[in-house]
């Protein structure tokens, strides 16, 4: 609070106030005349200020700043009507800043700013304020008081001392001080009042300020009191809510609440929960037979005794433990993947023993078929290459329920574990929904996209997944709403994924990975004569007698117009020529459309893509190898380019660091052998390689490009083209050692979709080749290397070879002349 200090004959002052004074700028506050007020001071000039006057005549200027977050303003960035004060004590403090009570003494304008440094000193007139004493002035003094001790009488932050002073207080210029120092003004307003000359314009304004304050004030008083009322009144309600029912109790009346209370009471008995459930259940419905419907807690406890009684807690599907009738059901579902269907297979062999034998009667036994039943399969693969259908042809075959639930880009654990109850319409988790959806205890539960979570600051839903994933303890899974354990042990989970990489290493250990690798032509024919063609044909309000897809037709679509690891854009193309089939037979009146490859050309238009190995590789520094995307398979080209320099590797493409130094390795091995190749060795130190992966846009890593890229430099230096129909891969070390990779079967299999016929793998990855089909097998060629001469002997093409080449173009001839050193 703002003190007013004794007053002194402040025209003796005023005679001794020097012309020139030192400026201290204030921020955030106004200092008024015939004040005491605590000012601390700290920024270094404004120190230097206070302990000049303190040894001088102690009085300084004081002026308020117009912008707070400036600490040393200039000239100009003050206001310059202030307040003559005098230092009347000074106490420096352990933080080295002054802690400075002042004393307003009359307020002075700045005539003409004098210094800046060592701090700011202007030269000032006394400004007194102008006092009319009349009848006018008494009435504004009056009603400024009378409004004062209204307001004071309002304001809780306010102490009756500044009432008790307020009514002491005869002088009009007193009371404008005394009142503005308190009111709380904004900076702005009270430099205005500051600046007023007359101090009935200092009344006045303080009267509409106090006015609009006192308005505030009464307002909120009267905000504070229906709250209050408010509350009384829910309070006397409950209480007589409560009267009532004692008194309904004694007459034998039942009343809505009641009804609640028996309708709930039968659910819970018939949901038959188990103990932890039930408590939990009766305790809340006690909860909720004590409260008011009108009350916000009623919704959530009714709704939390729904979710209670509505799920299964006991219902479990039969599960039918025929075994050919399984593998007759997913033989009919999809094609091929023996893997997946052996496993299933095997599952259901030992549920359907373990059930014979009664091993479920004894609880450790139990426990122990259960984790041995309780597998969680990954099906791991390209997309379209049916692993969400899979997982509905499982449920078929086990004769259970099916619910699925995508985790693709989940950041919030929540959506597992689902939300407590303190927070506003909070639910179970997703897990418990879908349970809830499925109607049983033991449903198939495919979990989509594993691969693709993601976290934040709400947290990792993929750490929450460990526990519903592991069978030693999701038989005792805890929802974050429901609170009680609920057992998952009888769900078969069933995640997919596009890339392993991506899932965290905990959550993938958990899981029995079952990779599902691209089809071949062979069977992309059979998939869609059994299962895409019927369905599109179906979907486009065709019978089967009106059209037909010849086997060259379905072969001409899969070469020309996809390339992918699944079926799934081939299901998009066989539905484009259906949808084209379907015009033709409503505009031309026909009754059946043959579709052949001619058919297929006009209704699809231009090919979109064409075999790689019909591009004959004639040029020097391009070799074919083989990768593994998110997508499946593919072919990757590594070229390589040569101009004169110093010897310098530039590799573009966006590759990993791993593949840079593949490259590096390759340039360096090349180097090495320059003798052994026929290259002189001078040109690795005028000669600059610029080695470089196409589809730049995509981000490369991997060390399985080693071979190729020793292959393209190879080529480059010997001018001797690389075979345009072999495809490679394997890690190269640096003394020409070819190790082994992963993804052969993926690798090989785009080898075979481009059309290659010959593929160069290492020694050590001979083994992969017995996961792939017959008849790729059949078709292509494997050529097994431990040693990168292996490579270049089989991979270039001979020197008797390049004279059956077309005569090469200056381009090439240049490389030619590269090698023989006749350029400078």
């Amino acid at each position: 609070m703002v003190k007013f200090i004794d007053t002194e004959d402040h025209e003796e002052w005023a005679k001794k106030v020097p012309n020139v004074l030192p400026i201290l700028p204030v921020r955030n506050t106004v200092v008024f005349p015939l004040t005491a007020l605590p000012l601390t001071v700290g920024i270094a000039r404004s120190v230097k200020l206070i302990e000049d006057a303190r040894n001088g005549d102690r009085l300084i200027g004081l002026l308020t700043s117009k912008d707070p977050s400036i600490d040393e303003p200039e000239p100009g960035q003050i206001y310059e009507t202030g307040t003559l004060a005098k230092v009347s004590h000074v106490l420096r403090t352990p933080d080295d800043t002054l802690q400075v009570v002042v004393q307003g003494l009359e307020r002075f304008r700045v005539t003409q700013w004098m210094d800046t440094e060592p701090y700011l000193r202007a030269q000032i007139e006394i400004a007194p304020d102008q006092v009319d004493s009349n009848v006018e002035l008494d009435a504004i003094q009056r009603a400024l008081h009378s409004l004062a001790r209204e307001v004071i009488s309002l304001s809780p932050h306010l102490p009756d001392e500044v009432g008790h002073l307020l009514s002491q207080v005869q002088d009009p210029r007193y009371l404008a001080y005394l009142v503005a120092g308190n009111a709380r003004l904004d900076i702005t307003k009270a430099q205005e009042i500051l600046e007023a000359d007359n101090v009935k314009d200092k009344l006045r304004a303080l009267i509409s300020h106090l006015t609009h304050e006192k308005e505030v004030l009464t307002l909120g008083k009267k905000i504070k009191t229906e709250a209050m009322e408010e509350m009384d009144k829910a309070q006397r309600e409950y209480y007589l809510r409560q009267q009532l029912k004692a008194i309904q109790k004694e007459l034998g009346e039942t009343n809505e609440c009641q009804s609640v209370d028996n309708e709930y009471t039968e659910k819970i008995e018939k949901a038959q929960l188990p103990e932890e459930a039930l408590k939990q259940a009766q305790n809340e419905l006690k909860r909720l037979s004590s409260m008011s419907p009108q009350s916000s807690e009623y919704s959530v406890i009714k709704s939390y005794l729904d979710w209670l009684v509505d799920l299964p807690w006991h219902e479990l599907s039969e599960d039918q433990l025929d075994i050919h009738h399984a593998r007759a059901v997913l033989d009919e579902d999809h094609y091929d993947l023996q893997e997946v269907k052996d496993r299933i297979v095997e599952y259901l062999a030992v549920r359907k023993l373990v059930k014979e034998r009664g091993v479920n009667k004894d609880p450790d036994e139990r426990a122990d078929a259960s984790q041995a039943m309780g597998a969680i399969l990954c099906f791991a693969g390209p997309p379209g290459v049916g692993k969400t259908s899979l997982g509905q042809s499982v449920a078929r075959a086990l004769g259970r329920k099916f619910t699925r639930m995508s985790l693709g880009g989940m950041r919030d654990e929540a959506e597992i574990r689902g939300h407590r109850r303190t927070y506003i319409g909070a639910m179970p988790g997703r897990i418990i929904q879908a349970i809830k959806r499925a109607g049983t205890r033991n449903p198939v539960f495919m979990l989509d996209e594993v691969d693709k979570i993601g976290n934040d600051w709400r947290g990792d839903p993929s750490s929450a997944l460990l526990e519903v994933l592991d069978p030693a303890q999701n038989s005792t899974f805890r929802d974050h709403y429901l609170d009680v354990d609920f057992d998952l042990s009888d769900v078969i989970f069933i995640t997919t994924a596009n890339q392993l990489e991506t899932i965290p290493s905990p959550l993938r250990d958990r899981m029995e990975i079952i990779q599902l690798d691209g089809y071949t032509e062979h069977e992309k024919i059979h998939i869609a004569r059994n299962h895409l063609v019927p369905r599109q044909i179906l979907a486009n309000g065709l019978h089967e007698e009106e059209i037909t897809f010849t086997e060259e037709a379905l072969q001409k679509i899969i070469r020309d117009y996809t390339r992918e690891a699944g079926v799934r854009n081939l299901e998009r193309q066989i539905g484009a020529v259906c949808r084209k089939s379907v015009v033709k037979i409503s505009s031309q009146d026909l009754t059946h459309v043959e579709i052949t490859p001619e058919t297929v050309r006009e209704d699809l238009k231009k090919e979109r893509f064409e075999s790689e190995s019909s591009e004959s590789i004639e040029i020097p520094g391009i070799a074919t190898g083989l990768a593994v995307t998110a997508v499946g398979g593919d072919i990757l080209f590594i070229e390589a380019t040569g101009m004169k320099g110093k010897g310098q590797l530039t590799l573009t493409g966006q590759l990993g660091d791993v593949m840079r130094e593949s490259a590096q390795i390759a340039h360096s091995f090349v180097r090495s052998k320059a003798k052994q190749l026929g290259v002189d060795p001078s040109l690795f130190e005028k000669m600059d390689v610029h080695l470089h992966v196409p589809s730049g846009a995509i981000p490369k890593d991997g060390p399985s490009a080693g071979i190729a890229m020793v292959l393209a430099i190879a080529s480059l230096f010997t001018a001797r083209p690389v075979r345009s129909d072999v495809g490679m891969t394997g890690e190269v070390t640096l003394r020409g050692r070819v190790l082994p990779v992963g993804g052969i079967k993926m690798k090989v299999l785009a080898a075979h979709r481009a059309g290659l016929t010959t593929v160069i793998l290492p020694k050590r990855n001979e083994q992969d080749l017995e996961e792939l089909p017959d008849d790729v097998r059949k078709e292509m060629t494997f050529v097994p290397v431990e040693r990168i001469d292996e490579v270049l002997k089989e991979g270039l093409i001979p020197d008797e070879a390049l004279a059956q080449l077309p005569k090469m173009d200056d381009w090439l001839r240049s490389i030619a002349a590269i090698q023989t050193g006749s350029v400078n």
